[in-house]
C-alpha cells in the first residue's frame, strides 16, 4: 500500500510491549485526510526517523517524557513537506523538520518545527547527522566530556548516526579514537571509512582483552549507547578523571528484569569516587536545545568539507516501520535508519 494523496496511513500504539516489541505492538489504521484549522498547517511526510528512544515511549514507565497512550500515533521525528499553511513563517512547498509521528500526513502549529526552505539538500540528513543524532553526538563529547588534545576516547556503537558522528568529531579534535561495535564489517567501515583509529567487535571472541590491548594508555572519555556487557569491558579501563556521557543503553531496553549476577553498584560508585570519574547523562533537546545554532554551522561546515562522513539507511514504505524498528533495537542497523514513505 503506497501513500495517496486522501488517505492518511498511520501506526499506533496497539499495546505496551513486554520485553522485545512484536507484529502486534502496533498497528495499522487508515483514516481521512485531516483537515488543518485557523493557526495550523497540514504537512506531508516524507522522511520518518527510526530511534532506539521510541522503545521508552512505548512503556508507561516513570520516564523524562510522558509515554505514548494506548490508540494514538507512534511518536517519531519526520522531514515532511507543507501543503497549506495557515502559520507565520512557512508556505506551501516549504520543507521542515517537525515531529509529524508514525503517519503520511499531520497538523502542526509551527512548535518545535524547523524550516529548512524550499531546496534542502538532502533533507533526510536532518533526522540524522544534521539533526537530534548530531547535535547528540556533538553536544555530549564537546559539552560533557570536555576533550583535550591527545586522550583516548571510546565510542560504544561506533557505526550508528550517533557514535559514528562522535568519533568523527573526537578525530577532529585531536582524540585518540576507537570504536566499538557489532561485526567485521561495520568495524572495517568504522575504521577505513571514518577514520577512528581503531574498532573492536564486541561480538568477537575474546572483546574484553582486544580493548584493553586497543587502549594501552587506558580510557578517558567513554561516549555511553550500548550499556551491558560492552560497558562491563570499559568499566575496568578507564582513568581518573575520566568522562562518561551517557546518551543511551540500547542494550537494556527491551529488559523486563534485572541481569543475573553479583550486584556491583556499590564497585560502580566506589571507582567513580576514587578516580573521581564524571558521568552524566542527558537529553539533549531539554539540555543542549540552545546551542542547535552553533552546533548546525559547525556540523554543516564539517559535512560540507568531507570532515564528517554520514552513512543512511533508507527503508521504503511506511508498512515496513515496525520490522524496522524491531531490527534497530537487534542492533541490525548500519548507520541511520530512515523510512522514506513518499514515491
Amino acid at each position: 500500500m503506497i501513500q495517496t494523496s486522501t488517505q492518511n496511513r498511520k501506526f499506533v500504539l496497539a499495546e505496551r510491549p513486554k520485553g522485545e516489541p512484536d507484529e502486534n505492538t502496533l498497528r495499522l489504521e487508515t483514516v481521512d485526510l485531516p483537515t488543518p484549522g485557523k493557526g495550523q498547517m497540514l504537512l506531508r511526510n516524507e522522511y520518518l526517523s527510526l530511534d532506539p528512544y521510541m522503545r521508552g515511549r512505548m512503556s508507561d514507565a516513570p520516564s523524562y517524557a510522558a509515554p505514548v497512550e494506548i490508540g494514538e500515533v507512534m511518536i517519531g521525528g519526520t522531514v515532511a513537506q507543507v501543503l497549506s499553511s495557515d502559520v507565520t513563517g512557512f508556505e506551501k512547498d516549504d520543507w521542515v523538520v517537525a515531529f509529524g509521528g508514525w503517519q503520511d500526513y499531520a497538523l502542526s502549529d509551527g512548535k518545535g518545527v524547523i524550516n529548512m526552505g524550499k531546496s534542502p539538500e538532502n533533507p533526510s540528513w536532518a533526522l540524522g547527522v544534521l539533526g537530534m543524532p548530531g547535535l547528540t553526538a556533538w553536544a555530549g563529547l564537546t559539552q560533557i566530556a570536555q576533550p583535550k588534545k591527545g586522550e583516548t576516547l571510546v565510542v560504544a556503537g561506533a557505526s550508528g548516526p550517533v557514535g559514528a558522528t562522535v568519533g568523527q568529531i573526537g578525530k577532529i579534535l585531536g582524540l585518540r579514537v576507537v570504536g566499538i561495535a557489532g561485526g567485521a564489517e561495520k568495524c572495517a567501515h568504522v575504521v577505513d571509512t571514518l577514520g577512528f583509529d581503531a574498532c573492536i567487535d564486541y561480538k568477537a571472541e575474546g572483546f574484553p582483552d582486544a580493548l584493553k590491548a586497543a587502549v594501552p594508555d587506558g580510557i578517558d572519555i567513554y561516549f555511553e549507547n550500548v550499556g551491558g556487557a560492552v560497558f562491563d569491558a570499559v568499566f575496568p579501563l578507564l582513568n581518573t578523571l575520566a568522562r562518561i556521557p551517557v546518551c543511551g543503553l540500547i542494550s537494556q531496553y527491551n529488559a523486563t528484569s534485572l541481569p543475573d549476577g553479583p550486584d556491583r553498584l556499590n564497585q560502580l560508585l566506589g571507582t567513580i569516587l576514587r578516580k573521581r570519574m564524571t558521568v552524566r547523562g542527558f537529553i539533549v533537546f531539554d539540555d543542549f536545545g540552545p546551542y542547535y545554532p552553533e552546533f548546525a554551522k559547525q556540523m554543516g561546515d564539517w559535512v560540507k568539507s568531507g570532515k564528517i562522513k554520514y552513512r543512511e539507511e533508507v527503508i521504503t514504505g511506511l508498512e515496513q516501520a515496525p520490522a524496522a524498528f524491531i531490527g534497530l533495537l537487534k542492533g541490525e542497523a548500519f548507520g541511520k535508519r530512515v523510512v522514506k514513505l513518499s514515491d
